[in-house]
């Protein structure tokens, strides 16, 4: 029908091209144009003005020798000024892309170790939209955006270098553990001294406080007791601290048998034993 009626639609987005008598005239902008057929005018064809993606899968190796796919993703579109340009210089316009992601990839990435090529995708991008940008300029084409997608090496080198990553953590944590297993024994080691040291001074405290007891208790007695020497009171204190501590033991309900040689002789030894032992220790404290 529009034939019939020499009229055609260009959609929006799209312009076409208008040749006479197979002659490029002019380009035709979205909307409804006037085609008498019958005077050799036609449509040579559309071409879209949206923006378009191409994604380039590229294999090259790198400068230590590792083999890798490098996924490119190119977004163009035709320029409007241009378009008769685009349309008609133009066969293939997806493999002129391709040819070029191609050279520049293979040219740029065998510079790079494995690590550099991970670590500079976003230079690799750059290098590929400059020389497309430069070299589809010429044919009506504009690039909108270079990206490089993905880098994957072979199979066998991502396992290894995963294995790699995997050894490094482990020994790293193993550190960690290490040392703080060792600021642990160390504390440890420092709480053991410092309750000993506390523990130690607690007896001196208890030993000296018993001393001064002892003491007092003597020169009290013999102020109040005329006629007693020193030696003679703590004797006396002395053997009754023993006879307080055999009827502790005797009184209570969970010991186990003690066996205490007993006498006058014995018990004299034993005021003997303490008497001198406190006064060792009065005598180391002063």
């Amino acid at each position: 029908m529009g034939n019939l009626l020499c009229c055609v639609q260009v959609d929006q987005s799209t312009v076409a091209m208008k040749e006479g008598f197979g002659k490029f005239e002019r380009v035709l902008q979205p909307g409804c144009h006037c085609m008498p057929w019958f005077l050799g005018k036609r449509i040579a064809g559309e071409l879209s003005l949206r923006v378009q993606q191409l994604d380039v899968k590229c294999e090259t190796k790198t400068k230590d020798n590792v083999f890798v796919n490098v996924v490119a993703s190119i977004q163009y579109r035709a320029l409007v000024d241009k378009a008769n340009d685009a349309f008609y210089k133009l066969s293939n316009t997806r493999g002129q892309i391709q040819a070029y992601v191609f050279d520049v990839i293979r040219a740029y990435v065998p510079k790079l170790d494995l690590d550099d090529t991970f670590e500079q995708k976003n230079e690799i991008a750059k290098a590929v939209e400059e020389e497309l940008e430069k070299a589809m300029s010429a044919y009506g084409y504009e690039i909108v955006q270079t990206l490089i997608v993905d880098i994957e090496p072979d199979e066998h080198v991502k396992r290894a270098m995963n294995e790699i990553n995997a050894a490094a953590r482990l020994r790293m944590a193993a550190s960690d553990k290490a040392e703080a297993e060792k600021i642990l024994q160390i504390k440890r080691a420092e709480g053991e001294a410092e309750s000993k040291y506390l523990s130690g001074l607690g007896i001196a405290r208890q030993r000296q406080a018993i001393v001064d007891g002892l003491r007092d208790s003597v020169i009290g007695f013999s102020v109040n007791v005329p006629g007693t020497t020193a030696k003679d009171v703590m004797d006396m204190v002395l053997v009754t601290q023993y006879f307080d501590t055999m009827k502790e033991i005797g009184a209570a309900s969970k010991s186990s048998a003690v066996f205490i040689p007993h006498g006058p002789g014995a018990v004299r030894d034993v005021a003997s034993q303490i008497r001198d032992g406190l006064l060792q220790g009065s005598h180391s404290h002063q």
